[in-house]
């Protein structure tokens, strides 16, 4: 196989980037573009290219083949956080369909470029369905989490369900609260039975469902919600990467046998509220 990602924690074997370079192209473009976007402020492009650099410096420690997706018209700046348009399964990718006037090009963007990755489309949500893989959560093989909420609707979730019939055996609902933007940004796994989560932000039926399960919760800590410590890329189980500047964040992942490796993201991840689950997509974990 040379794709499939119906996993949050298997080892990434292949993995999909966007370079600021080709999504943000210049220092004029990103002036445009950031506030219509709600950044928290104007990424500086030549220290964004510099984090982006030592962020696939680090990558390329632990992921053997790493892509780049095209520069493309029709999308915005935010196309640097490529895993939110295409969810990728083991039977091929499925194009997402954004809430955001902005983002709306991306899944054609995807749909481009997967050929050349040898992967097929096995479908896309369309019409009045909005989905995004920000909201999308592989508890394990075999059953998924879905966010429903500011960037995800019913409709897009029953056309979800209906593509992955018979690549799941369940799907849950995890209602999000008016705040959280994608359940990605509220949980994150570490291991089969290990995840970290934003405890305020997590609904308590998707609490309850977690432990039923067997999960241990690690709670971050509230003063380190806004740099995103909750936004954590595993490279495979117990080994993943972290938005600097989370201390507390770090120590508790450590203390739980986590090996954790960290990048700056001042520009790349802070502003556009995008960690480094956001800045990547894999194509292939094992």
């Amino acid at each position: 196989m040379r794709f499939g990602c119906q996993s949050m924690i298997g080892k990434i074997e292949r993995v999909l980037l966007k370079h600021p370079r080709d999504a943000y192209l210049n220092e004029e473009t990103l002036s445009a573009q950031w506030a219509g976007l709600n950044y928290s402020g104007c990424p500086d492009y030549d220290k964004a290219v510099a984090e982006f650099e030592n962020f696939v410096q680090l990558l390329k420690g632990f992921i053997p083949e790493i892509h780049y997706l095209a520069q493309n018209s029709h999308v915005s700046v935010d196309s640097i956080y490529v895993h939110d348009s295409v969810i990728i399964t083991n039977r091929g990718a499925v194009l997402c369909n954004m809430t955001r006037e902005q983002r709306r090009g991306e899944p054609s963007a995807m749909a481009a470029v997967m050929p050349q990755l040898g992967i097929p489309l096995l479908g896309a949500i369309s019409g009045a369905g909005r989905l995004e893989c920000g909201d999308v959560v592989w508890i394990d093989e075999r059953t998924l989490a879905v966010g429903r909420g500011r960037r995800s609707n019913d409709e897009g979730i029953r056309q979800l369900r209906q593509l992955l019939a018979d690549l799941i055996d369940e799907l849950i609902v995890v209602d999000l609260p008016d705040e959280v933007f994608h359940l990605m940004g509220i949980i994150s796994l570490l291991d089969t039975n290990l995840a970290a989560v934003n405890s305020p932000m997590l609904p308590e039926s998707f609490r309850n469902w977690l432990r039923a399960r067997g999960f241990k919760l690690l709670h971050v800590p509230p003063e380190e919600f806004g740099s995103l410590a909750c936004n954590i890329l595993a490279l495979e189980p117990r080994k993943c990467i972290l938005l600097s500047g989370n201390p507390q964040t770090e120590a508790m992942l450590r203390a739980e046998d986590v090996e954790v490796f960290t990048y700056s993201g001042a520009e790349i991840s802070l502003k556009g509220s995008g960690g480094p689950t956001c800045l990547t997509r894999p194509l292939l974990r094992n």
